[in-house]
């Protein structure tokens, strides 16, 4: 073997360097200026093609490898710079609370956060010691080193102190009789697989967010733990940021903005998870729901409904009630046998496409449904329209050939993205979640057919000219799938539209088609849901545009003001023309003082109020007052009815 090793950088160029030789020291060679900027490294070995792996900067080299140093600049990092700053989070809790046992730490999309065991309650008071404690923790500039002992050796030393989350974890992640790493800052180590930027130090803006409880591998059976949530950025400006847009979001809370625009409520007297439409939310669920029908029917999509309850073993065949049943709700006994409600709509699809043989001229064959399924959440994870436990999916499987299935995933995406621009959303990131080749126990299906998914998916994002990210290790075990995550309003990110590949089902309900050949062949399938759910993105539409529809979803799009009694004639001639349109009109008569109508109705973010006066009914025109404008305008009654009427049918997001 030789000494030496061929390092690619990033520009391409390639440099011998011995082996052994660590990240820091790439970035050394590279700039001074650069080792010093540098948190972390990506790594890929050149020799098997494995997907690039981000480590520490003092892990040596020991194979040829493209390397990447990685600083502020890359996203990569930030993950990183959190995974570190949840070990300070440990490192200030132990020392102020040393009888706490760790759970774990990870990092998060936002931040990071880290459960704790601990008998008495931490308290808002515990929170600003612990985050002072932190910053006396980054000042210290304790390097993180990474330490190896042997397994067997740290699962007795973990099990005599009393340490039960340690000891699991360390069993669950490596392998009898091997060695495992730590991380060491100061006094503080933890067991942990990294890896960490350089130094505490290195932490320059960072703040503790809140405290909520998490159960112990997250069945309600375990013991309770304290999961302390926290954020950190590069800079205090971005952290600043982030904590402004949090504030934003505190304004746009879709369950405040529910209640004060009395969309939506859920209701104690039935249960926690459980949505109640509202008229004013119902009307535009159903615009919602009639676009997507429509929608359904110009792509070829067949519209079909299945029950909401069926039998236990249609659940075994799915296999839902092996691998999903702690998800579903109890069993019920009725007189024949054992149902349950359905937390999927696939099954039910399933069925009706093998309710008869199918040609490959049949093919593909393309279902849809607003179906609602419901699913038991632990009650400290439901959250408004966000989490639930009734909800209906905008759910779709295609049935499909192999030469055809490169199309159907464009025809997905395409119908994707027509969804955010009808909408109004301009901004998203997709993702492509593949399985890890090297752990192939964890996937259904063979080389072959996965090959076959991902170039599938992959080719129809190149078509499509749509830049994506590779999530190596993130696919279901049942096949890839391209995540199309939205930006709202204020830049977060949501998770919505996805399509994914499926090898089990088929195969578990013995699906077929006759193929041109006139023998019997597997069907390719694709779940497809675009909403995700018509609750979630109804939430995020509230969010998103902090309760301020478009024309074209506004519950209410005008009410009419008429001044005086008087004017209330003509206010409701001019609503009944508006209605004749399909304007969402009201009218206003009440004796109330005509500012105070007006204020009422901003507050409901009406898009249009139309005040009527002597000098309107004279001229047959309205005062508009437009949301969000100060400045009103007279129209004719005539000219406004044209106005909003193209509002409503270009579907525009702006009021115009």
């Amino acid at each position: 073997m030789s000494d030496m090793i061929q390092v690619k950088l990033p520009d391409g160029s390639v440099r011998p360097l011995p082996r052994g030789t660590t990240p820091l020291e790439v970035a050394r060679a590279i700039s001074p200026r650069l080792a010093e900027a540098a948190l972390a490294a990506q790594v890929r070995p050149t020799s098997n093609g494995h997907e690039p792996k981000v480590v520490d900067l003092t892990q040596p080299l020991e194979q040829d490898a493209e390397v990447r140093i990685l600083t502020e600049k890359d996203p990569e990092a930030l993950e990183v710079y959190r995974h570190s700053s949840a070990h300070v989070l440990a490192t200030a809790v132990l020392e102020l609370f040393p009888e706490t046992k760790l759970g774990h730490g990870p990092p998060t999309e936002t931040g990071f956060f880290y459960d704790f065991y601990r008998e008495q309650k931490f308290t808002p008071e515990d929170l600003a010691k612990i985050e002072e404690r932190m910053a006396h923790v980054t000042q210290r500039n304790e390097p993180f080193v990474r330490e190896m002992a042997d397994r067997e050796d740290s699962i007795a030393k973990y099990k005599s102190e009393g340490d039960w989350m340690k000891v699991h974890f360390i069993e669950k992640h490596t392998e009898a009789g091997g060695k495992v790493s730590f991380y060491r800052n100061g006094k503080f180590v933890d067991f942990c697989r990294g890896p960490h930027i350089p130094a505490t130090g290195r932490i320059k803006a960072f703040k503790l967010m809140s405290l909520a409880g998490a159960y112990w591998l997250n069945d309600n059976k375990n013991p309770q733990l304290q999961r302390i949530y926290g954020t950190s950025f590069f800079t205090k400006k971005q952290l600043d940021d982030y904590l402004h847009q949090l504030e934003e979001a505190k304004k746009r809370d879709h369950r405040l903005l529910g209640k004060q625009l009395d969309l939506f409520s859920i209701q104690e007297l039935a249960g926690p998870g459980l949505i109640f439409w509202h008229p004013k939310g119902g009307i535009i669920r159903k615009i919602m729901e009639d676009w997507l029908r429509e929608e359904y029917l110009k792509r070829g999509y067949a519209l079909v409904f299945t029950p909401h309850v069926m039998r236990v073993d249609l659940w075994k065949t799915s296999g839902h009630e092996g691998y999903y049943a702690q998800n579903m709700f109890t069993k019920m006994e009725l007189d024949d046998a054992e149902y349950r409600m359905k937390p999927m709509n696939c099954p039910g699809h399933i069925l009706i496409y093998k309710d008869q043989m199918r040609s490959y001229r049949d093919l593909p064959v393309r279902l849809g449904e607003l179906g609602t399924v419901y699913r038991y959440e632990l009650s400290g994870v439901m959250h408004g329209l966000m989490r639930v436990r009734g909800f209906t999916q905008d759910d779709a499987h295609i049935f499909c050939t192999p030469q055809q299935i490169e199309d159907e995933v464009i025809g997905c995406i395409e119908f994707a993205l027509a969804v955010l621009e009808t909408y109004g959303f301009k901004e998203y990131q997709v993702e492509l979640s593949i399985w890890d080749p090297n752990d192939r126990a964890k996937y259904m299906g063979g080389e072959k057919m996965w090959d076959l998914a991902i170039s599938s998916l992959e080719n129809a994002l190149k078509r499509k000219n749509i830049a994506y990210k590779t999530i190596p290790g993130e696919a279901a075990f049942y096949g890839p799938k391209i995540d199309i995550k939205l930006v709202d309003a204020i830049g977060r990110l949501w998770q919505l539209s996805t399509v994914q590949f499926d090898f089990t089902l088929p195969e578990r309900f013995g699906l077929e088609y006759v193929g041109e050949d006139g023998h019997r062949h597997q069907p390719l399938m694709v779940h497809r849901a675009l909403y995700g759910s018509i609750e979630r993105f109804f939430g995020v539409l509230i969010e998103h545009y902090a309760g301020a529809f478009p024309v074209w979803l506004a519950p209410v799009q005008v009410v009419l003001v008429p001044i005086a009694e008087r004017h209330a004639g003509y206010a409701n001639q001019v609503a009944d023309e508006l209605r004749k349109i399909g304007v969402r009109v009201e009218v206003d008569a009440r004796s109330e003082k005509m500012n105070a109508k007006i204020r009422e109705h901003a507050l409901q973010k009406v898009p249009f109020i139309l005040i009527a006066g002597d000098k309107e009914v004279a001229a047959g025109t309205v005062n508009v007052r437009t949301r969000g404008r100060e400045k009103t305008e007279d129209m004719s009654s005539a000219d406004f009815a044209a106005k909003i009427r193209k509002l409503v049918e270009s579907r525009a997001a702006e009021i115009g």
